[in-house]
């Protein structure tokens, strides 16, 4: 119930936050609620996960790229991601989620998620991500990028993430040989 609130939060609020493009980085500003909290009193770290999945859609809204994903019948799924945690977020703390498109590979599309508390980052997160089309099949980066923009030439990604791709993909047999 707490997603679905916080994602109609965010709906209501988008236009009054204004406008970013798809490259851009938003900030999409939260609070610790109880029903975010674990047995020890933070933040679980389940819900930094669900966190993410909110300020994906702050950039996606608020870029007029979720209209243009939904005109065209494509959505966006999660195919791995990392996260590191540095400090804890305690009940009704303030903290804003830094969200940013880091680039492509041949396959994916790679962003990039920051906790952050005034100036101090408390947690950080890779997203390796895909866009589906509901007719089947997966977007390629071409027609991705059709209806995004040519995605800018600054955007490098960073080299250990090749590793952590090929470390991070469950190979076929493995989950075969676990399922029988």
């Amino acid at each position: 119930m707490n997603l679905y609130l916080r994602l109609l939060l965010l709906r209501l609020n988008a236009e009054r936050r204004g406008r970013l493009g798809v490259w851009d980085t938003s900030r999409t500003p939260f609070r610790v609620v109880p029903t975010d909290l674990d047995l020890l009193g933070h933040m679980n770290n389940g819900k930094y996960l669900t966190i993410m999945d909110v300020a994906r859609m702050d950039l996606m809204i608020r870029s007029g790229f979720w209209k243009r994903l939904e005109d065209a019948g494509w959505y966006p799924v999660v195919a791995g991601q990392t996260i590191a945690y540095r400090k804890s977020l305690q009940p009704w703390q303030r903290f804003d989620v830094y969200t940013r498109i880091l680039g492509f590979d041949e396959r994916w599309g790679y962003l990039e998620q920051t906790f952050v508390v005034g100036s101090t980052v408390y947690a950080q997160a890779i997203v390796r991500s895909r866009f589906l089309k509901k007719s089947g099949g997966s977007v390629d980066h071409d027609e991705l990028f059709a209806l995004a923009g040519e995605h800018p030439a600054h955007l490098e990604l960073p080299e250990w993430l090749d590793e952590w791709t090929a470390n991070a993909v469950i190979p076929k047999e493995y989950v075969s040989a676990r399922v029988e």
